[in-house]
């Protein structure tokens, strides 16, 4: 089973390694800019609700709810920000990718679009699965833009979906890439990008 391994992933500009909890003093002045979390159901606005969050996403890796990574900029060797796989069924070789968010100065930098690259490319390379599924509040434009430029096709929109911590009900619209459409993608999204290595450790 792929994710209760040790799973890290490299191209010429990002470096993805699982999210371990001392990896918070970093992302703390990042996670706690409250843009990132406009479009979010939840928030984290204070160090304990940071601490909370880490220690969910320990317990969902354990658990196989969800997979939380970090994301490094290769360039400076920083942390960037957080991406994860979630809603992850085997049996019907489906996830998806979300969780996503970045520090504000690399936020229009191309990290996210190097991430996006590397768990495609794991999820229907190594992984084989057939649908991969990314979601974002209907009111993301920029997100929902985001998607549309990596080769998703819109699926619809769930109304009513999700509880915001503003009080608000979120429409969540969703999309999809299936693995027959990803060769087809890759060579028109991400021309020129190449997976430097990736490897995977039983824990």
């Amino acid at each position: 089973m792929y994710f209760t391994e040790t799973i890290q992933l490299e191209d010429q500009r990002v470096l993805l390694r699982p999210f371990q909890l001392n990896d918070l003093e970093q992302l703390k002045a990042m996670a706690l800019d409250e843009e990132i979390w406009r479009y979010m159901p939840g928030k984290i606005s204070s160090e304990a609700e940071l601490q909370k969050w880490g220690e969910q996403n320990v317990s969902d890796r354990v658990e196989c709810r969800r997979y939380a990574f970090v994301i490094i900029d290769k360039a400076t060797g920083a942390l960037a920000g957080s991406t994860s796989y979630g809603n992850i069924s085997p049996a019907d070789k489906r996830l998806e990718i979300g969780w996503t968010w970045l520090g504000k100065d690399y936020r229009g930098s191309g990290l996210n679009k190097h991430c996006k690259f590397l768990l495609l490319h794991y999820a229907f390379e190594v992984l084989e699965y057939e649908r991969v599924e990314l979601k974002t509040d209907v009111l993301n434009m920029r997100s929902r833009k985001a998607m549309l430029k990596l080769g998703a096709t819109e699926e619809g929109t769930l109304r009513s979906h999700t509880q915001m911590h503003d009080g608000r009900r979120r429409d969540t619209i969703y999309y999809s890439i299936l693995r027959p459409e990803w060769e087809e993608i890759k060579g028109r999204v991400f021309t020129g990008f190449t997976v430097s290595s990736f490897s995977q450790d039983v824990v």
